[in-house]
């Protein structure tokens, strides 16, 4: 029975047939006597002896053939087991716990010395025993089959080492991530060569090889097979590398420096610099021409590409250095395209990211890769502009739009300020003056601009609908109204976005530097980074609007206290055209004594101020770091930014950074004097701003952003060693 009993399918009914066949003829042999009964007593007799024939071969040969057949089942397991790991690819079995179960031989060559299997030990009484396994002639012979001595194979054991160890690209979460039979690949380094590594989960509903056993309790197993691609993606990155990168250069300010050079030394100072980009570009491969006095055209490998991002596009600095006499250094900005598969459209990928230098106050270089824009450089202030020419012709352009629509909605940025509030009272009047409707969208006053809101509300000289909030706002916004957005130019720090999808007609202006994420599809975009305060653009604007606009006192006012809180009273990037604009306002009827009054703080924002300020701590020798307590506070993020305006007033600090909880998150106020450029800091924290003063805000904890605020510090300060 226990022969019988390992016999299955075709094999099990070919060796019982003759047993079946006995049966059917004794059914016959009783139906036949009745018939006959001499014929019954025949076949009686042949049937006695067809079963004693039957039983003297079943146990002559019975041995024999499942020897035979063992034998078979033996060679056949050998010869896949030969196959399997004979395989020309690296071929593992892991469990789901990432552990290797077992490898081929092409696989175990691969792994460093002491990974894999060991030997075990060769046993006789396990491997081979005639005393308990049989018949030496066959079953085996101890001097073939396994024993080391004379050639044979040693038993392997598998350490059950987890694959992420010997293969780190190979991550944990790769492997327990898996779905069930479900193929992942992943590319993965080892010995210096790169494998295209196939991952797969399986079930198992099969017997599995002595030299395959999955751990206890586990019913699936994940094979890994590791294809050698490294000429393949050499290959890759070969034809990657030399794809064609297209740059725009342009000399920021090309008209001013010029102006402070001799006549004579003009000619010599331009030479100078087109030899200098032309040299540099040429070192790696590049192909520079000029398009205009001050615009340059290039082109690059991708390759070379990545060697000017690990040298920090050092040919910014070299420009500058350039001096033959003139007072100002030469700025050099950068605009690069690629990630195309055209290069029309890398050139215009260029053009975008010029743009976008440009607008961040150039010195920098922008790579556009894709929709993925990264800046460097950009530590020099943007120059201001001696000339009002493009306020005047930006002035004009959003008269004839406001004068085209039926209405004008205007709205700044999140918690709107007095900067933002300043300017948006400014654009009011450029709007009532064509007679139009125009709302302000204020969401949530704080404390700080409520002082300026009360001469507004419930006067009569002042429409009841003058400030409304997002809700209202959605209701009169259409295309026939102008959205005109101040003091910011990301979209998702407005106070209503939803209001930028509403019209096609949005105009933009603000004074902060450009980051990845603008307002896309404005008709008119006025970013000056070199201007200290919106409220100080807007005042310019008003100037050239139209002839005889008229300033009440009191928006005089509100402009003025705008211009006021960003430069610090005139102490912060106060330039030139701010106190021109100053100037203008103050003929317009502004009032020093009522800004001042309306700007004044309350007991307990003076007293967060001051414990802010008490319990900063020096960070790095020189960066002051701060958190203001937000409790009783109406408008805490005001309150940390006046703290780090006053830590600045403190000998040896290069930058301040005060922290503080509003409406759960944490909000980061950065200022510096001149040293650091605190806005590539707060970039690199999703925030943005000017390179001394920027800001950032956070979902993490106060904790857990001051520790990245900390990193951020390092790292800026080992770039700034590196360069």
């Amino acid at each position: 029975m226990g022969e019988d009993q390992n016999l299955h399918g075709l094999l099990k009914l070919n060796m019982r047939w003759p047993g079946y066949l006995v049966g059917y003829l004794a059914v016959v042999n009783v139906i036949l006597y009745p018939v006959n009964i001499y014929a019954g007593l025949i076949l009686s007799a042949a049937l006695v002896i067809f079963v004693i024939f039957l039983l003297v071969m079943r146990k002559k040969y019975r041995p024999a053939i499942m020897d035979d057949l063992s034998s078979f089942a033996l060679s056949f397991d050998t010869v896949r087991q030969e196959m399997l790991d004979d395989l020309p690819v690296p071929y593992a079995v892991l469990d789901t716990q990432g552990r290797i179960v077992w490898g081929n031989s092409l696989f175990q060559s691969l792994l460093p010395d002491g990974a894999g299997t060991q030997e075990k030990n060769w046993n006789p009484e396990k491997n081979w025993n005639p005393e308990k396994n049989g018949n030496p002639e066959k079953n085996g012979n101890p001097e073939k089959n396994g024993n080391p001595e004379k050639g044979g194979n040693p038993e392997k054991i598998w350490n059950r080492e987890k694959i992420w160890k010997i293969i780190p690209d190979i991550g944990q979460a790769k492997i327990q991530e898996l779905e069930r039979n479900a193929q992942s690949q992943v590319l993965a380094q080892l010995n210096g060569r790169i494998y295209r590594t196939s991952l797969r989960k399986t079930d198992i509903n099969a017997p599995l090889p002595e030299t395959v056993k999955a751990h206890e309790g586990e019913n699936s197993l994940v094979t890994v097979c590791l294809y050698d691609e490294t000429e393949l993606q050499d290959y890759i990155r070969k034809a990657e590398d030399d794809k064609l990168v297209v740059a725009t250069g342009y000399l920021d300010n090309y008209d001013e420096v010029l102006e402070t050079v001799e006549d004579v030394r003009r000619s010599l100072l331009i030479a100078i610099i087109d030899r200098k980009i032309s040299k540099y570009f040429s070192g790696f491969d590049g192909l520079v021409r000029k398009t205009e006095k001050d615009k340059y055209f290039i082109i690059l490998k991708k390759s070379s590409l990545n060697q000017l991002i690990d040298q920090k596009f050092h040919i910014l600095e070299e420009v500058k250095n350039v001096n033959i006499g003139n007072e100002m250094a030469v700025t050099l900005s950068l605009g690069i395209g690629l990630g195309a598969d055209q290069i029309l459209q890398n050139y215009e990928y260029s053009r975008i990211a010029i743009e976008m230098a440009l607008a961040r106050g150039g010195d920098q270089v922008a790579v556009k890769d894709g929709t993925t824009i990264t800046y460097y450089g950009g530590n020099t202030a943007q120059i201001e502009k001696g000339t009002r020419v493009k306020a005047r012709v930006k002035a004009q352009a959003l008269k004839e739009i406001m004068s085209s629509r039926d209405r004008v909605v205007v709205m700044g940025h999140k918690i709107t300020d007095v900067d933002a509030l300043g300017a948006a009272i400014g654009i009011y009047r450029a709007g009532k003056t064509l007679g139009k409707p125009v709302h302000i969208v204020v969401n949530d006053p704080t404390t700080s601009i409520r002082p300026l809101m009360a001469g507004y509300m419930d006067n009569p000289e002042y429409e009841p609908l003058m400030f409304v909030d997002s809700q209202k706002a959605r209701e009169l916004v259409d295309n026939n109204a102008v959205l005109v957005v101040v003091d910011t130019n990301k979209p998702s720090y407005t106070e209503c976005p939803e209001l930028l999808g509403m019209t096609h007609t949005i105009v933009v202006l603000d004074h902060h530097r450009r980051g990845n994420e603008t307002i896309q599809n404005a008709v008119l975009s006025y970013v000056e980074t070199y201007a200290s305060s919106t409220c100080e653009m807007v005042s310019e604007i008003l100037q050239y609007f139209q002839e005889g606009l008229k300033i009440r006192n009191m928006e005089a006012d509100s402009l003025y206290a705008g211009i006021i809180i960003d430069t610090n009273n005139f102490s912060n990037r106060a330039g030139v055209r701010t106190f021109e604009a100053a100037a203008f306002l103050r003929r317009s009827g502004a009032d020093v004594t009522r800004v001042r009054k309306m700007l004044r703080d309350d007991l307990n924002s003076y007293k967060a101020r001051a414990e802010a300020v008490r319990s900063a701590r020096i960070y790095r020798d020189c960066f002051a770091i701060a958190r203001c307590p937000s409790d009783q506070l109406e408008s805490p993020t005001v309150t940390a930014a006046q703290a780090a305006n006053e830590l600045l007033d403190i000998s040896g600090v290069k930058a301040s950074f005060v922290m503080t909880t509003y409406h759960g998150e944490v909000y980061i106020s950065a200022r510096a004097m001149d040293e650091v450029n605190v806005q590539l800091m707060m970039e690199k924290m999703g925030g943005g701003g000017h390179l001394n003063s920027a800001g950032a805000q956070s979902t993490d904890s106060v904790d857990e952003v001051e520790k990245k605020l900390e990193a951020v510090i390092d790292e800026s300060l080992e770039e700034a060693q590196d360069s």
